[in-house]
């Protein structure tokens, strides 16, 4: 049973920082990509950040200020947020991927707000 569990999020200033975690209940090593997306009030949920192997690809609005990164070790991927808008308010969602089937976490909140 493939469990995805989010931690991190929270309320934070304009311009600061946050970190997300994704633990997962198997070897990370099992998934061909792991990745974050988010889903603001009233919009779809989107790609922010995906990794595949030492492959990272990256939404545009958040290029230079997010980064995905993985530890094998402790099977987790974080992603580093960095310069963080009011625009990137969102509930954030760990994805991974298993012989085409995705997995999804139950997500971690993230208000940017003063």
């Amino acid at each position: 049973q493939v469990q995805l569990v989010e931690s991190g999020g929270g309320l934070v200033q304009p311009g600061g920082s946050l970190r997300l975690s994704c633990a997962a209940s198997v070897s990370i090593f099992s998934f061909s990509a792991m990745g974050w997306y988010r889903q603001a009030p009233g919009k779809e949920r989107e790609l922010v950040a995906r990794i595949s192997g030492s492959i990272t690809n990256y939404a545009d609005s958040v290029k230079g200020r997010f980064t995905i990164s993985r530890d094998n070790a402790k099977n987790t991927v974080s992603l580093q947020m960095n310069g963080l808008k009011p625009e990137d308010t969102a509930v954030y969602y760990c994805n991974a991927r298993m012989s085409a089937k995705d997995f999804w976490g139950k997500g971690t909140l993230v208000t940017v707000s003063s």
